[in-house]
């Protein structure tokens, strides 16, 4: 193999491209000011054009003189760890240090050993306070679906340089606030008490040991996505230049939805004297995560309990207005102290416990903080006994074992590319973070869109269910049939919804959270000017589509019709019922039209100098409404007589409803221009052109069009501007088959291509304002055979929050759905797979530096591993079955292993 030895000298890199021990090729790369990361990414770039062969490189120990050089350099920020990562991702090959390549006698398996690390976990290295410390503590998340704690170390509190965290599915609480002049109401994703801090006082210091006051000489933080282990190496100087090694663990046992646990280990460096070191249980936080939210009532709770004996500590409180309690109950155990001598004070809203010892240098002390979390809205154990941990090495070990189950089922292995399978790892950790089969089974809970990581949106649950369910209905059919109850147990709530708007059926919120009232906000602040203007985002009606689809996908994967008959058709007909009630005809055209909603676009909200907000003919929801309505006849015809008229008499559809329902399918309106282009809605044709190459040399970030536009005092609505697919978001969630079918049944003639030309009409005029704009794109465009603009937007997709490509929304939690839609791609449209028909058809379609890819999948009640390659698929089967690879049926024994090749 060919491989690279990189030297960073003060003002050059020199690199030696070798074979074994013979140097094949030699070159410098001069720069003159070293700015980190930017002079990376720039010398990256030229090592990946000019050394195309090499599969790894050496990088040797960095000359004091490169740092007195570049005094601008942070030795923290860009220390060399930190240089190979960025060197490394951006290459995207392993680089060893010169101390593992002296340690390893094969070369080739240090090589693969390195890339295996890489691909599994997480590093930080260095400190930068605010926005950007935000994000990385999104991103070093560790959870379990019940709850989740931000990536902080135990040293941080609330302020606006880091944001600790506790995070519970489904706690919520409305307050009141005073904005623009006006009393709002907003349902909020409650931050619950801090039980994470730890801090160290030195023996003749009045101060406590925090990364305002002390010098951080070394940070290191890394999630191993494998286990969800969490850990900080720190190097740390006080005042009194008292140096401390501090290394600290985090885990949340995904095996006990209640316990997450501590490991802190201090040594002093250069001193031996008495120490004290502090916990505490602090009841005084409150949401602060989002910075635009910061001028909004921010505390949702009380104290109602707080009390300490020796070693234990127990807060409660309860939510002002929701009256959800939570109890944490933690107990601190340690190598240096016993029970009996901790002091323990107790303050109006902070428990403190310390232990005062004599610490002798060089010498490590270690100390374990073990915390439950409970809460009144997880009934099944609120009033249950539940054990203490015994030690961290055992949670760990017992959580471990948990994590190991859920990869077994959910991994993708890829083959050839080292970023594209670290980044779908990241996410694959994330949504197991976010709703777990061992802890969501039993709660009346969904998937967030920013998980349990933050608050941005408030923590609610949007439409994102549709890029979201997919991932679990492919791998964990119990957890999605629980997050689909969410919704079935909120169907009242959605019938007085549709009925609070003079509506029939049931009409579901943009914006849920508690108990599935609307929650959508009346205002919302625009950034680049300070205002807050009418948000009228309530009007994107399709959310209660997204939850037909996502009911239908589970019956259709699981062949779950228990569910159908008990659950989902209810929920199908009440949603079907709702459209048909908003629905009219009109005389003239001889046609159906639905008028005040919202598409996915959420750009357009109403039409140019309208002083209503609402659109007419929304292509995407028209077209879905012709689907549901579709597949509602399927679905009702599994039910026998007496079950229909079951359903009937409780829903109170009658078949004059049903025929309605059936007419509307057939002469449901949208608009087509003569080239086949599909109007995003009625009228959008008419509206201007955006002059885009002078908005990017003006703003350089367009991403947020409608911001800007409204910032110059100018209305998206007047423009031919969208955020993200709309009318092309029918063809992610359907087969382009269906949609021939759909527009050919409601008379719609449209030229063969018309994918191809609908697909470039709203690339051309799309911003990519949602990171989930990307990956919709990305398939359409591998569909139509567009690989190198596929590729592309899949990258942008993957990356999108590792590299906070928005400038800051990952700060406030990561992004469900996009996480789960680039996994959702990967395997359908890049290996190729199709769960909507009867038998699982296989299409493979890899990238081209890929080699094979290999993953697991349920369907219809078989479990599948799949290898597939660029001309062969493996399969195994847990049954009997037939799939289709190619085009050509193949019948499969269960429990052996075929190779089909093509």
């Amino acid at each position: 193999m060919n491989y690279l030895s990189l030297t960073l000298n003060p003002n050059s890199l020199m690199i030696q491209e070798k074979k074994q021990q013979r140097i094949l090729s030699e070159q410098t790369l001069p720069f003159s000011a070293f700015d980190f990361p930017k002079t990376v990414e720039v010398l990256a770039s030229q090592i990946k054009e000019q050394f195309p062969t090499a599969q790894g490189s050496i990088f040797n120990d960095i000359p004091m003189e490169f740092y007195t050089e570049h005094a601008q350099v942070s030795r923290l920020n860009a220390s060399r760890e930190n240089l190979i990562k960025h060197f490394s991702e951006l290459i995207g090959f392993p680089i060893l240090t010169s101390s593992e390549l002296a340690s390893s006698s094969d070369l080739v398996a240090a090589f693969e050993e390195k890339t295996a690390y890489l691909t599994w976990n997480l590093d930080y290295f260095g400190y930068t306070p605010g926005k950007e410390e935000y994000s990385v503590e999104s991103l070093l998340t560790i959870g379990n679906g019940f709850m989740g704690l931000r990536g902080t170390i135990p040293e941080m509190t609330l302020s606006k340089d880091h944001y600790p965290a506790t995070y519970i599915a489904g706690l919520y609480n409305e307050e009141k606030s005073e904005v623009a002049g006006q009393i709002v109401e907003n349902e909020d994703f409650v931050n619950t008490p801090n039980n994470q801090f730890i801090s160290i006082r030195v023996d003749g210091t009045e101060e406590w040991l925090t990364l305002e006051t002390a010098t951080l000489h070394l940070l290191h933080r890394n999630l191993d996505l494998k286990t969800g282990l969490f850990t900080a190496h720190m190097i740390i100087e006080d005042t009194q230049k008292h140096q401390l090694k501090i290394t600290a663990y985090k885990v949340v046992n995904m095996a006990k939805k209640n316990n997450y646990s501590i490991k802190y280990s201090i040594e002093p460096l250069n001193f031996s004297k008495d120490i004290t070191i502090k916990t505490t249980t602090d009841g005084s936080v409150y949401n602060f995560n989002v910075e635009r939210y910061r001028n909004l009532t921010a505390k949702h709770f009380h104290i109602t309990q707080l009390q300490a004996q020796e070693n234990n500590a127990v807060i409660q409180v309860q939510t002002n207005h929701s009256k959800i309690d939570i109890q944490q109950t933690s107990y601190i155990t340690g190598n240096f102290f016993e029970a009996n001598t901790i002091k323990n004070s107790i303050g109006d809203e902070i428990i403190e416990q310390e232990v005062t010892f004599t610490a002798e240098q060089n010498k490590r002390y270690t100390f374990e903080k073990h915390v439950q979390v409970k809460a009144s809205i997880a009934e099944e154990n609120w009033h249950e006994h539940l054990l203490p941990a015994t030690s961290f090495d055992a949670e760990f070990e017992e959580s471990k074992q948990a994590w190991e189950t859920l990869w077994n089922k959910s991994d993708i292995q890829i083959t050839g590319d080292l970023m594209s399978q670290k980044l779908l790892r990241i996410h694959t950790y994330h949504l197991l973070v976010s709703a777990s089969p061992f802890n969501n089974n039993d709660l009346d809970v969904s998937v967030t869109a920013r998980g349990l990581h933050g608050e941005a949106y408030r923590g609610h649950i949007f439409w994102d269910e549709i890029f979201i369910l997919p991932f679990y209905i492919l791998h964990f059919p119990q957890t999605a049939k629980q997050l689909l109850m969410y919704r079935y147990n909120r169907l009242g709530k959605a019938k007085e919804n549709a009925k609070e708007s003079h509506y029939e059926g049931a009409m579901y919120p943009w914006q849920s959270g508690l108990d599935g009232s609307e929650d959508t906000q009346k205002l919302h602040l625009n950034p680049l000017n300070g205002e807050w203007g009418e948000d009228h985002s309530i009007l994107q009606r399709h959310v209660s589509l997204a939850i037909a689809y996502n009911v239908w996908m589970y019956w259709n994967n699981s062949g779950d019709d228990t569910f159908i008959k008990e659950y989902g058709a209810e929920m199908l007909l009440e949603i079907a019922n709702f459209w048909r009630s908003a629905a009219t005809f009109d005389e003239t055209t001889q046609r159906y039209y639905i008028d005040k909603v919202m598409g996915p676009d959420e750009f357009h909200e109403a039409y140019p100098d309208s002083h209503e907000s609402g659109l007419k003919n929304n292509a995407y929801t028209n077209l879905m409404v012709v689907w549901l309505f579709e597949e509602l006849e399927n679905i009702l015809s599994l039910l026998n007589t007496q079950e229909k008229a079951e359903l009937f008499t409780k829903t109170g559809i009658t078949q004059e409803i049903l025929k309605q329902m059936n007419d509307i399918r057939k002469r449901l309106s949208i608009e087509v221009n003569d080239e086949g282009i599909i109007a995003q809605y009625e009228g959008y044709f008419d509206l201007k052109e955006i002059d885009w190459e002078q908005a990017k040399e003006k703003y350089g970030n367009i991403y947020r069009m409608d911001r800007i536009l409204k910032a110059e005092g100018q209305s998206p609505d007047d423009y031919k501007v969208s955020k993200q697919a709309d009318t092309l978001m029918l063809f992610y969630n359907l087969n382009k088959e269906k949609i021939d079918e759909i527009l050919e049944e409601l008379g719609y003639d449209l030229p063969e291509d018309y994918l191809e030309k609908n697909l470039l009409y709203y690339l051309n005029r799309t911003s990519h304002g949602s990171t989930l704009s990307r990956i919709v794109h990305a398939q359409l465009a591998e569909e139509v055979a567009f690989h190198d603009l596929s590729w592309k937007l899949y990258q942008e997709a993957l990356y999108s929050d590792y590299q906070d490509i928005q400038g800051g929304t990952t700060a406030e939690g990561i992004h469900t759905g996009v996480m789960a839609a680039t996994i959702y791609v990967t395997l359908t449209t890049y290996a190729g797979i199709d769960i909507k028909k009867k038998h699982l058809t296989i299409q493979p379609n890899l990238p081209k530096n890929w080699t094979d890819m290999t993953f697991n999948i349920d369907h219809k009640g078989i479990h599948y591993q799949l290898t597939v390659g660029k001309h062969s698929v493996q399969i195994l089967a847990s049954q009997d079955t037939m799939v289709i690879v190619k085009n050509q049926s193949h019948q499969l024994t269960a429990h052996k292993e075929t190779t089909i090749n093509y």
